[in-house]
């Protein structure tokens, strides 16, 4: 087992990262950026390194001085959290060139799913059913017309090497195809550094669902119960839950059978999540796949009592799964909602400064509070808005959804502006309350009546 980890990471996940390593009695080095000097995960670690200036591209973003770091502290092995550096092929091939061990999958994995046309043709030669669209990449409107004479609309413009939503396009009809591609194409190669497109139906009326999954060296993999993933803004999620509402346990084995087959096509190592869109017919057709831990991970821990952040650090350092899938048990529901400074009222512009006091009500049975805020931080306009993960777990959804409820009653945040009030108009929602929602029911539905709602500003 490693002796020493670096976290290269802030914010919520790394202190979550830190507090397994504690558990496991390894040894932790905390990175930041000098805006970051104060925060928590610093305080947390058993070390702290400076790794640059406020701005991403120079402390998280910077490999060479996170690398050095690494080496300086005597580091073994690094735990990347998620965004940032932790889907960059490039930077786990520099880490294990100097003999670092990379918590998380192949370089070369990385690289094939993180091309989203590539991993698409990857996952159709496995045998997993994917979005009918295009073979490969596309290069130009031209092409992309081609493939709308073959599938139909409405179709999605989407940036190959993509993710957070920049570079996606919906497109409803032949004559804004031209531009739409054009205007994709541009915002993807600027986002990226990479231009390469590719297309995929849009179907309708689908949910968002996915499914973690661990595979160690000796080809043992362990799948875990889906997640409902299908509450989302500009393509970023909002609130997400376990077991999703109407997933049978026929499906949701079938749907096991899938992951398990990818992850073996691709000798996987580590964690990983697989998304799908789910048709009303209920078959599951595969969209992308993300390969380091997620952001809504806690919500399969809660269901399952199994600590998946020490369960990525035994594999990375050679050890076997400890359970089996007949250990894999789901119990009761978890629900999960993204805690962000922003102001939802102001097109949920970010908010900034300092939280003068903050109360995370964490009593009771089944409640979990990702964060790493606390009274005197510093909400730094420099990263991600998202601040905390509430969650919550009971025998079923009705009490988890009250459970809930009352604990977004309780939070209290000061200094800056959250989207908690609007979490909790979410969750009253009679849709949302039933579960009975798609993937465009928050943007489409939701948040017109919801803004509608608001005081006219004078």
């Amino acid at each position: 087992m490693f002796k020493k980890v670096l976290v290269a990471n802030r914010g919520e996940i790394a202190v979550r990262v830190i507090r397994t390593l504690k558990e496991m009695g390894i040894q932790s080095v905390a990175i930041y950026s000098s805006a970051d000097a104060d925060s928590l995960h610093v305080k947390l670690a058993d070390e702290a390194i400076s790794v640059g200036g406020p701005k991403s591209k120079d402390s998280y973003l910077n490999m060479k001085n996170i690398l050095s770091a690494a080496l300086l502290t005597g580091a073994e092995a690094i735990h990347p959290g998620y965004g940032f550096l932790s889907e960059n092929e490039l930077f786990v091939e520099m880490a294990e060139a100097v003999g670092l061990k990379w918590i998380g999958p192949s370089p070369k994995v990385i690289e094939l799913m993180g091309n989203k046309a590539n991993a698409r043709e990857s996952m159709r030669a496995a045998g997993v059913p994917v979005i009918p669209g295009s073979e490969g990449f596309i290069r130009d409107a031209t092409e992309a017309k081609a493939v709308a004479d073959r599938v139909g609309y409405p179709l999605l413009l989407k940036a190959a090497a993509g993710g957070g939503g920049k570079g996606m396009r919906f497109v409803y009809s032949a004559d804004e195809l031209a531009d739409k591609f054009d205007d994709a194409q541009r915002e993807a190669k600027a986002a990226f550094g990479d231009e390469h497109m590719y297309v995929e139906k849009v179907m309708e009326n689908v949910r968002h669902i996915e499914m973690q999954v661990m595979r160690d060296r000796f080809g043992n993999v362990l799948y875990f119960p889906e997640r409902n993933c299908s509450l989302q803004r500009n393509n970023q999620k909002v609130m997400e839950e376990s077991p999703a509402l109407g997933v049978t346990q026929e499906m949701r084995d079938n749907l096991g059978e899938i992951a398990t087959k990818a992850v073996n096509a691709l000798q996987y190592e580590n964690t990983g999540t697989l998304e799908f869109l789910q048709d009303h017919d209920g078959n599951f057709y595969f969209m992308e796949m993300n390969t380091r831990i997620q952001v809504e991970h806690p919500v399969t821990e809660m269901v399952t009592g199994v600590d998946l952040i020490r369960m990525q650090i035994e594999v990375a350092a050679g050890e076997p799964l400890s359970v089996s899938q007949a250990d894999i048990a789901l119990k009761g529901h978890a629900l999960e909602v993204r805690l962000n400074a922003e102001q939802p009222a102001k097109n949920f512009a970010p908010s900034a400064g300092t939280i003068d006091f903050a109360f995370l009500p964490t009593g009771g049975p089944g409640i979990r509070i990702d964060s790493a805020i606390y009274a005197g931080d510093k909400i730094q306009p420099f990263y991600d808005s998202m601040i905390g993960k509430l969650l919550v777990h009971a025998d079923n959804r009705g009490d988890a959804v009250t459970k809930m409820d009352r604990i977004l009653d309780e939070l209290v945040v000061h200094g800056v502006s959250t989207n908690a009030e609007f979490q909790k108009a979410l969750l009253h929602d009679p849709t949302v309350a039933r579960g009975m929602f798609d993937t465009r029911y928050l943007e489409k539905e939701f948040l017109p009546r919801w803004q509608a709602s608001l005081p006219k500003a004078d």
